[in-house]
Parts: structure tokens; sequence; C-alpha cells
């Protein structure tokens, strides 16, 4: 059984991007609602098969499901979650504990971080030491310090520790 053929002309795709580059081509093709980045070490004739190449390293995860998000824009199939898509609650976190952070090396105190977070309707007058948010705030504070301290990139990866708990 031979294998399907596609027509994919690089060069003349409407929205595509496609550009000359010392390691070969990079291209930016819109196909199936997203934009998926290729690279080429050399430009396909028009017509021409091509074959994906998915070395065995670090990203080859990463690389496979992308890989597949491309097969199935070919295939005008559903392409499913971005590759690096986070939960909408993982990522409001996220984006908390880096504000947190950026009030923390402003030389705010804890109190302060939480009403530029929460609002200060929200931060009791006098419970402030058993209240929750000033234990979530310093949570925050010190998931902002880890990725800074990481470059952000250990929350990123799938193949992290399960036991870190902030």
């Amino acid at each position: 059984m031979a294998p399907k053929s596609y027509q994919l002309d690089f060069a003349n795709l409407p929205d595509s991007v496609l550009r000359r580059a010392p390691d070969g081509w990079h291209a930016i093709v819109p196909l199936g609602g997203t934009k998926h980045r290729l690279w080429l070490s050399k430009l396909p004739a028009s017509g021409s098969a091509f074959v994906l190449d998915l070395p065995p390293d670090a990203n080859f995860e990463l690389r496979l499901h992308a890989a597949r998000r491309f097969w199935l824009a070919l295939e005008h199939r559903p392409l499913g979650t971005p590759t690096l898509a986070l939960p909408a609650l993982k990522r409001r976190r996220l984006i908390l504990a880096l504000r947190a952070l950026d009030g923390w090396q402003e030389g705010n105190n804890y109190r302060q971080i939480a009403q530029g977070l929460f609002g200060s309707h929200r931060i009791a007058e006098r419970a402030w030491k058993t209240d929750d948010l000033r234990s979530r705030t310093i949570r925050l504070v010190k998931l902002g310090r880890r990725l800074m301290r990481l470059r952000c990139r250990a929350f990123l990866h799938k193949g992290r520790r399960r036991n870190d708990s902030s």
C-alpha cells in the first residue's frame, strides 16, 4: 500500500512565511487554524514528497506532538490542544506568581503584595497573620522566585517533579 500523499507547495501557500537561513529553510505554515513552524534542510520541489525527521532526543515528545498536529491539519481533522498549552488555572497561578515576584522585588511586604494581587477589600484588617490570602501570597512569591531562578523552563516542561507543592 502506497503512503498517502498531500499537496503542499511551501512557496505558494496563502499567508505562509518562507525564509532562507544558513541552516536551511524556515517556514511558518498556517494550516488547520494554527501556525505550524517547520525547518526544512532544503526547499522541496512542488509536488515532491517530504519526510518528517524526529530525532529521539530530549524534545522528542514535543516534536512528536507537533508532527501529529501537522498531520491532523493536513488531514483536515481537529488538532486538539496545542503542545505547550497550560490549563487556565495553572496559567493564572503562574501569572500571579510573576506579579507577586515583581512586588517582592520592589520591596513590598506580603500584605501590600496581596492587596495588589487580590484587592485591598479582600484583606482582613485584624486577622492578617492567619488569613489564607497571606499564606497564598507567600507561596506565590516563593513560586515566582523559583520561576526566576529556574528561568521558567522547569515549570513548562511536562517531565517535572511531582512532589513540588506550592
